[in-house]
């Protein structure tokens, strides 16, 4: 019986080619629901998105709800979407979005789902400001065209951790078949279950990140010009929106860009962490008129690139880490200067993940705030927010390298929107004090200490090779001896977040959690270099992060540049082994 003609379509030409491989790829095993919830391409079978596994999706996530909930009837949940679409499949956010409502709805639980596309910010954001019991984004974020995604926050307004995913894993399992009207979503529109957040979130939200507003007078008098682009995603009207609430002028927004577009077609990949190649269109614009700095939002507008024209005509596109530490410094000197925050300050806080600079730490080693990290993406740096400010802490700014910042802690997650509007009003001040954001990140690293960083990754297709690699690591020098030194750089510790060891610990014992499931080893080595291998949870990647954390002083950045690079390649050449494990490099 056909819901979808489409997918039906699609399934029914490879049983009539008999085309056992592909039919095996579309129903072989079902997405895995993690604790990024599901990312997929969209398409036919259960190996993909579709109206099918959305509903299955929801069911198992509704009865997970119901059974952590008493109050689930009372309080209900968000529901948002981003523009991707897929023609051939019929698939797009905005349909699984309305499947998922209508999921909900049809066991009596009020669904808050906007009427529009919305950056992915404004559900957790929402959960938060209307005491909900969870929240759902779809959206494949920064992925290529044909992906979508299931996105989902518990009631603190975080990103689910561990045991949830496993639990909402089962529940799937349990609930297969759709329920009765599970497709027929037209009916949702006159329920009175259903409600839309939209204008009141329009209102609120932009209340609310203006609390991060400390210069007005320079943002309406500045003569800096900005160039804002969203890569045909979401972000446009939002960020018009959050300037217009900063009194900034509007910034140039690139027209080619600036309406949603499901195709991408101006770009290879719709990722501004891509660099250059994202941005060439902004660049024009910005020459063209007259802007010195361009600000690139991801295609669901919770990450944010900053690129600023240099004195020699160059633009200077800041890493994740930069901007970081950029922020890092202007958030803290304005809850110094202008805070109206009567808490102490040791009961400051700011957070980066295990993979992003130490900068932080530095700075607040020397302010006397405190720094904590967590692991690698913001469900850990969200969920560990909520519980700081529980025990009536201030959470001023958490950051990772993969350019995502919480500037605001009405959202305890990753916003673009609001770090995008804070360094135009950063920037803006500097100006008048005559500095670029570069000159002002180097008067950082000049107070706090010169951090360089470095990161890239190897592709691997084979599990086992990764599997091979990261054992090889832990039996160096014969069985459970990892490695001493790597090249010339010497090893002074060894942190494993796979097996839980750490050597730097009285017991031997990381702090941090550990998971067996994904490898993450971090070196400190003797001369202030860390570096971490890890795989990638969503691509077959080995990634590695490294960085060179020089004291206040020592300011001689070639000098520090180069060592970082021969670090890199020993790391290169003795941990990852790239010629004898067929390891495909990063293509620039």
């Amino acid at each position: 019986y056909q819901q979808n003609p489409k997918t039906y379509t699609i399934v029914k030409q490879l049983l009539a080619e008999g085309n056992a491989g592909e039919l095996q790829k579309y129903f072989g095993s079902r997405m895995e629901f993690g604790t990024a919830g599901l990312r997929a391409a969209m398409g036919a079978g259960i190996s993909h998105m579709n109206d099918l596994t959305i509903i299955q999706t929801t069911q198992g996530f509704c009865r997970y709800l119901e059974k952590n909930f008493s109050d689930l009837k009372k309080r209900g949940v968000v529901i948002g979407f981003d523009a991707r679409a897929h023609l051939s499949s019929g698939g797009s956010s905005k349909r699984f979005a309305r499947l998922a409502a209508n999921t909900f709805i049809s066991q009596g639980v009020p669904v808050y789902l906007f009427s529009d596309i919305i950056p992915t910010p404004f559900v957790p954001y929402t959960v938060t400001h209307l005491k909900l019991c969870a929240g759902i984004m779809v959206t494949a974020s920064h992925n290529p065209k044909q992906d979508n995604g299931y996105k989902v926050y518990w009631e603190n307004g975080a990103q689910i951790i561990s045991p949830h995913d496993k639990g909402i894993s089962q529940a799937i399992e349990d609930n297969q078949e759709p329920w009765p009207q599970a497709w027929d979503d037209k009916q949702i529109d006159s329920s009175p279950l259903l409600h839309d957040p939209y204008a009141m979130v329009n209102k609120e939200y932009f209340k609310d990140i203006q609390k991060q507003c400390f210069y007005r007078n320079i943002n309406k008098e500045t003569n800096l010009k900005f160039v804002h682009t969203s890569v045909h995603g979401v972000g446009h009207k939002f960020v018009q929106l959050a300037f217009k609430a900063f009194d900034l002028s509007p910034p140039f927004a690139v027209p080619e860009q600036k309406d949603p577009d499901p195709d991408f077609p101006t770009v290879k990949y719709p990722n501004p962490e891509e660099g250059k190649g994202v941005l060439t269109l902004s660049f024009a614009l910005a020459e063209k008129d007259g802007a010195r700095i361009i600000l690139a939002n991801d295609p669901d507008a919770d990450r944010l690139a900053v690129a600023e024209k240099q004195e020699s005509g160059e633009w200077k596109v800041f890493s994740g880490n930069e901007l970081g530490a950029l922020l890092g410094w202007w958030i803290f000197t304005c809850w110094k200067n202008n805070s109206r925050d009567t808490r102490a300050i040791k009961d400051v806080y700011m957070l980066s993940s295990t993979v992003s600079s130490k900068i932080l730490r530095a700075i607040a080693l020397k302010e006397g705030f405190h720094f904590e990290e967590t692991l690698t993406g913001f469900k850990w740096m969200g969920n560990r927010a909520k519980q700081l400010m529980d025990q009536g802490k201030a959470v001023l700014f958490a950051f990772e390298e993969a350019i995502g910042y919480m500037c605001c802690p009405a959202v305890l997650d990753k916003d673009g929107v609001s770090a995008a509007v804070i360094t135009a009003e950063m920037a803006s001040f500097l100006a008048t004090r005559n500095l670029s954001l570069s000159q002002q990140l180097k008067a950082v690293y000049d107070e706090y200490g010169f951090h360089i960083t470095k990161a890239s990754y190897f592709i691997c297709h084979d599990p086992k090779v990764i599997q091979q690699l990261f054992d090889n690591l832990r039996n160096f020098d014969g069985k459970n001896t990892y490695p001493k030194s790597c090249g010339r750089f010497k090893v002074s510790g060894i942190r494993d977040l796979t097996t839980g060891y750490d050597s730097s610990q009285p017991d031997q014992k990381a702090i941090l959690p550990t998971s067996k499931s994904s490898q993450m080893i971090t070196f400190t080595f003797a001369n202030g270099g860390v570096a971490t291998m890890r795989t990638s949870g969503t691509e077959p990647k080995i990634k590695y992060y490294s960085e060179l954390c020089a004291p206040p002083g020592n300011s001689d950045v070639e000098q520090l540049k180069k060592e970082l690079d021969e670090l890199v390649n020993a790391l290169e050449k003795h941990f990852f082994q790239p010629e004898k494990n067929k390891l495909q490099r990063k293509t620039e």
